[in-house]
């Protein structure tokens, strides 16, 4: 899905998503960052499992299968914009508390998409909304039961990732119970429905394996 890192000379950050193993990918998805200087010959793959010690980097192919799944893009920042966020993502990733062997909890959080969710709310300029059913993701590490949507454009309300709301312009209108999500993307026509995730006019007619460079990222 991605060429050759040597080969695009431009900084990139993409998100990747795929369905995970088991009965839990009848639910969720398993989410990961993947970096790119300007310049550079190599990606880097960032993501936190439930197996050994959590955060692992370059543990698996950037865009390779988890598990069998095949990945999808969440989002795809290049260029100028790219560049820029890197720094912040980078210390992000660094800050990271749950590291350490036992600190990854499989539901509500924090796993694998709290990891990336975390990340990602350093960098809210960026506009990334995680996909629904990237269970986790609401888990919020500081603890506030309250406070600005992870792009900043909105306001939610959570009670440990377990129950909550969520309204903003980029993550559009969001119910979470039991880590289950449901709702309305505005910005990128779509529903939001547990288990199936967004379901919008992409999914519909779908896009190219690579995302356009000048849209929106969703």
């Amino acid at each position: 899905m991605l060429p050759e890192a040597a080969s695009d000379p431009e900084a990139r950050i993409v998100v990747f998503a795929a369905r995970t193993a088991g009965w839990r990918g009848i639910f969720a998805v398993h989410t990961w960052i993947v970096l790119k200087p300007a310049g550079a010959d190599a990606y880097t793959r960032y993501e936190v499992t439930g197996f050994g010690r959590p955060l692992r980097i370059n543990g698996r192919a950037p865009d390779g299968y988890w598990l069998g799944a095949k990945p999808q893009i969440v989002a795809d920042i290049r260029g100028a914009r790219a560049a820029a966020a890197l720094p912040k993502i980078e210390a992000a990733i660094a800050a990271y508390p749950y590291t350490e062997n036992g600190d990854y909890r499989m539901w509500p959080g924090p796993n694998s998409n709290t990891f990336v969710a975390t990340v990602l709310r350093a960098v809210p300029e960026l506009e990334i909304a995680m996909p629904p059913d990237a269970v986790g993701k609401d888990y919020r590490i500081d603890g506030a039961l309250f406070g600005s949507t992870d792009s900043r454009t909105g306001v939610e309300v959570s009670l440990y990732g377990l129950l909550g709301f969520k309204v903003g312009r980029v993550e559009g209108i969001e119910v979470n119970v039991l880590t289950l999500v449901a709702g309305v993307d505005a910005l990128h026509p779509a529903v939001k429905i547990p288990a199936f995730g967004r379901i919008g006019l992409d999914r519909i007619a779908p896009r190219s394996a690579v995302a356009d460079p000048q849209a929106p990222a969703h």
